[in-house]
């Protein structure tokens, strides 16, 4: 099933701002006015993507971040396989036995996708994201100008 949207973008400009909140501020503006908000839309311009880098990565903090990853994996297995023990003894063998297992499998191929980049991506981030310029509130064009009176009104506000 594919999204329909009521207005193609290309509407007419009501409003520039310079971060999503304020775009979203007058959006929401415009509902609490009772305006035909289905008329609307935010567009974000001027794309960037925004990494930011948090440390260095090393064999140390690959084989680390890989144990712990193998860890939870492993405590995840362990549990299935400790709700089919026998008794309670079994059931705790097959946490811990789950558990270190991953933590091993974990920190190998932690290691081993580190060792593969070769020194090439050798510092961590904390995740990627994509950044607009500046937000545009675009109009239905036979409702522009009623946005645009009531857009005014909000800037006089502050």
């Amino acid at each position: 099933m594919s999204a329909s949207v009521s207005m193609p973008i290309g509407g007419v400009q009501v409003g520039v701002y310079d971060d999503y909140t304020q775009a979203q501020r007058a959006v929401d503006f415009l509902s609490d006015e009772q305006f035909p908000v289905e008329n609307v839309q935010i567009v974000g311009s001027d794309l960037r993507s925004v990494e930011q880098v948090v440390g260095r990565l090393t064999f140390a903090r690959a084989a680390m971040a890989g144990a712990a990853s193998g860890a939870w994996f492993g405590l995840f297995v362990g549990l299935l396989l400790g709700i089919f023990a026998p008794d309670g003894s079994s059931w705790v063998s097959s946490v811990l036995t789950g558990l270190v297992i991953g933590l091993v499998f974990g920190a190998l191929f932690g290691l081993a996708g580190f060792a593969a980049t070769r020194g090439r991506r050798d510092f961590a981030t904390s995740g990627r994201q994509i950044v607009a310029g500046r937000y545009e509130v675009l109009c239905n064009p036979q409702f522009a100008e009623q946005a645009r009176a009531h857009l005014a009104r909000l800037s006089l506000r502050g």
